[in-house]
This record gives C-alpha cells, structure tokens and sequence, in this order.
C-alpha cells in the first residue's frame, strides 16, 4: 500500500482535489437548494461527516428532481365552470363572514390567510360529523357510497386488498357497471399491497384508477419524499370522507390479537365540499395527464340544511405550507386550551415555537402521543422536543391502549382541526397534505370529550422523571434530533 500511494501520489493529490472540489459544490447546492435551515444543516453534517452515504442520502431523497413541474389546475378548459368556482369561493367567504363575524373574529388571521393565500373560502351550510376509529368511518362509507348517482372520487395513501378494501371495490365495480363515474388515486408507495388482481377488476369493471407519483424502483425512488397523504372520498360533489383513516382492516380493531389503532375521521354534507373536488381534480390532472371530463353537476353549490362552518387546509410540494401556516396560526388564537393528538411529532419551529408560546402565556396545551411509535429513530427525535414543552408547561401523554394515529387539534371552545397532516417535516413541507378546519362548538365538544376518553387510556409524564432518564439515552434522542428535517 506504501508504494501503491508513492507512485501515484499525484493521482490521488487530484483524486482528493476533485472529491473536496465536489464536496464544495454540493454544499454550494444544498445551501441553494434548500429551504429550510434546519434541513440545509442536517444535509451538510451528513455530506461531511458521512461523505459517501450523505451524498448518497441527499441524491436519492433531498434533490427535488421535479421541482418547477407540479400542475397548476385552474379548471380554465372550461371557462363557465372556472367563473362559477370563482363567483362561489368570493361570495361564499364574504357572506359567512358577514353572517357570524362576531363568533369568527378571534380566528380572523386563520382563516383570512387560508383565503388569501390559497384561495380555501369559509363555507356554511355544511353537516359535520365525527367519526372514532374505522368502527365508525366504513359503514358509513359503504352506506354513502352505495347511494352515489352520479360520480364517486377516491384519493387514498393506504389502499390495501383485504376484506375493507375487498368491500369497498366491490360497491366502486358495481356502481361502475351501473354508469357512475368512479375515478381513483392511490399513493404508489403508500399502497404497495393494493394486488395487480384487485387493480385488473376495478379497471375491468370501469373504474379509472392510477398512481400518484408512481415508483419504479422503490429503494431508488425520489419520489418517495412526495407522498399523496390525502384521504379524501366524494360523493356526488355533495359528500366528503377526510381524515386520519387509510382503507385497511386494521383501522377497524376487531381482532384482539391485534394492535389497537386509534384515529378520527369526518363526514361531511354541504357547500364545503367543492374544495376537495378541487384538490382531486388538481391531483388527477397531475397523475394521468388527462384533462378530466366534468361539468357544473361535479360542483355542487345548491342550499343544504346544515349550518356548520368549516374551511380546507391543504398543502403539497412546490406550494404554500398551507397547513403549518394555519395551524401555527390556529394555536396563535387560543385564550383557554390547545389539544393536540399527532402519531409524530417532530415539528418544524414555528410550530414548536407557537406551542411553547401560548403555553407559557396560561393556556392549557396538551400532547397526545403513542407510548410507543413505529420507528425507533423516529421516536427518539420526537423524546428530544419532550423537555423543553415540559419546562413551558405543555402537557404530555403516552397513549397506552395502541396506536394513535389521529391528527386532531382542539383550540378553545369553538376550533376542530381535523385532517392527514402528522407534526413532522414530511407533513409539513414534502407530502400532499389535507386538514379540515371546523369553526363550530358542537364539534369542537364532541372531538374535546374524545380527546379526554383517549386520556384515560395514556399516561402522563412529569417533567422531574423525564430529566432524570439515562444521559446517555438523551444524548442518543438529540442526536436523532439532528437528522430530523430529513425524518
């Protein structure tokens, strides 16, 4: 080896001024490329002290290879359709403004930058209701289904071919021989056990169905940074499914033997649910390359009976962080309490920041996470964050029955936030994401009485025993911490 490196000392001198020329170049990259500082750092601190794997790491998951290439869906090939949409987000925003200004006053900052900044318009005459758990979500989606006339749009992350998802294709293949409309998106990676068998039916029947992102190799694949986390079920452009529950048998906890999953889900009927129209159709657009065929009956903006207030949060890549904005704002509102139920929590600082905030200014805020989560590193950057909302006065709890996996917010009396989008980064800045704000006190009660249901079965940590765990094992957690924009 002595020799090997004195005769070719010049080679490896050029060798070694490219790789650091490299690295140098890389850096000026990352920096440039780059949004986030957090991400920047934990980018270069793997480029230098992990030079082969980093470069590796940030290639394959940190280069948005299709940045600038995101679909801009306007509905504009349809001119009466686009005025329409337009003429209902104005008016429908203003006149629920106007009609309960009193009540939405303390949200002003919220819901005024969902409108401005991506045009998500308050809407009323909305029925809401709850659902805990797939116990609840499925049969009422079977029921709503099966009464579909017109069209039904499915968007999911986790479609899986099990006796749920074996149900739920069976209705979409009867509805489809029946002349309505079915159109499906599923993540190509999220629903890696939805079977070419179950896919050949539903197409053999009529149901259009792709990917969202598809994934030719999935070890290899960028676009595994770019998940369509969504799960959005419409009906008729009058019904919509949204929340934390993907179409798996698992969500419906009726085997012992099994991990117990906690999650939430809503329903709604009325005006509001014109907006996923528009998220799904945005989505389809982008995933088939096909302009869809639609007309005036997909948006449907007649009188219903409810009266609840609700408006759609939604944020993917190369747009808005439309969800960690409002969110941060939502929490910025709150006088009395903030509930927060998250199956990851590793925020981005503003997040974390708001949180510690209103914490320490007197309001009750509450963290529900799993006693135990999916993945060890995972975990630990979430325990690292731990000490210091403990030390603010945040409130937290070890949810012990299984695994919650539900993205709820509760703020004061009269705020629901309920939708896809975890505590983390990949919610936050990478995913297509989807929350629903819910301005009502009914609902807001109801998911309250949950959330202190979901207390019993947790348990609280004090800010005394946590300090006192091994060092080393803290050490480990803010070491992970480090590596958390990339999680």
């Amino acid at each position: 080896m002595k020799e090997f490196l004195e005769q070719h000392h010049i080679l490896i001198l050029i060798l070694e001024t490219l790789y650091f020329a490299g690295i140098i170049l890389l850096s000026a990259k990352i920096i440039t490329d780059t949004k986030t500082t957090s991400k920047t750092l934990a980018y270069l601190l793997l480029i230098i002290f992990l030079p082969i794997i980093g470069i590796l790491i940030y290639f394959f998951f940190g280069v948005n290879y299709r940045k600038n290439k995101f679909y801009d869906f306007k509905v504009e090939r349809n001119e009466k359709i686009y005025d329409d949409i337009k003429k209902f987000i104005k008016s429908s925003h203003h006149k629920v403004l106007e009609s309960h200004q009193k009540e939405l006053q303390k949200y002003f900052s919220t819901f005024s930058f969902l409108f401005n900044a991506t045009q998500s318009p308050l809407t009323d005459s909305n029925t809401v209701e709850l659902l805990i758990n797939g116990e609840e979500k499925f049969p009422k989606v079977f029921e709503v289904l099966k009464s579909a006339k017109h069209h039904i749009h499915l968007e999911y992350y986790i479609f899986e071919d099990d006796y749920i998802g074996r149900e739920l294709s069976n209705i979409l293949i009867e509805k489809a021989k029946n002349n309505v409309v079915v159109r499906m998106l599923y993540d190509d990676l999220g629903s890696g056990k939805l079977s070419k068998s179950l896919k050949n039916e539903l197409k053999a029947a009529g149901v259009e169905l792709y990917p969202v992102n598809k994934i030719t190799f999935r070890l290899f694949a960028n676009r595994v940074n770019y998940r369509d986390h969504r799960k959005i079920i419409i009906v008729d452009g009058r019904e919509v499914f949204s929340g934390g529950i993907n179409v798996s048998q698992k969500y419906v906890n009726d085997n012992p033997d099994k991990l117990f999953w906690r999650d939430t889900h809503l329903y709604i009927k009325g005006t509001g649910t014109f907006y996923y129209q528009f998220l799904f159709l945005s989505n389809w657009l982008f995933s088939t390359k096909k302009v869809p065929e639609i007309d005036a009956s997909y948006f449907n903006y007649s009188d219903f009976d409810g009266d609840q207030i609700i408006q759609v949060a939604a944020s993917g890549p190369d747009t808005k962080p439309a969800i960690m904005m409002s969110t941060v704002s939502a929490i910025y509102s709150a006088t009395k309490r903030v509930f927060i139920t998250t199956p990851y929590f590793i925020p981005v600082e503003p997040v974390l920041q708001a949180i510690k905030q209103v914490s320490l200014s007197g309001v009750d805020v509450r963290l529900l996470v799993p006693a135990k989560g999916d993945s060890m590193i995972v975990n630990a950057a979430a325990y690292s964050y731990y000490e210091e909302l403990l030390e603010s006065g945040v409130k937290i709890y070890f949810y012990e029955k299984g695994f919650v996996h539900a993205k709820t917010i509760v703020v004061d009396d009269d705020l629901s936030i309920v939708g896809t989008a975890n505590m983390d980064v990949r919610s936050q800045e990478l995913n297509f994401e989807v929350n629903t704000m819910v301005y009502d006190k009914i609902i807001t009660e109801k998911l309250a009485a949950s959330y202190f249901e979901d207390l019993k079965q947790s348990k609280e940590i004090f800010l005394k025993d946590w300090k006192a765990r091994p060092k080393l094992k803290s050490f480990f957690e803010h070491l992970a911490r480090l590596f958390s924009p990339l999680l």
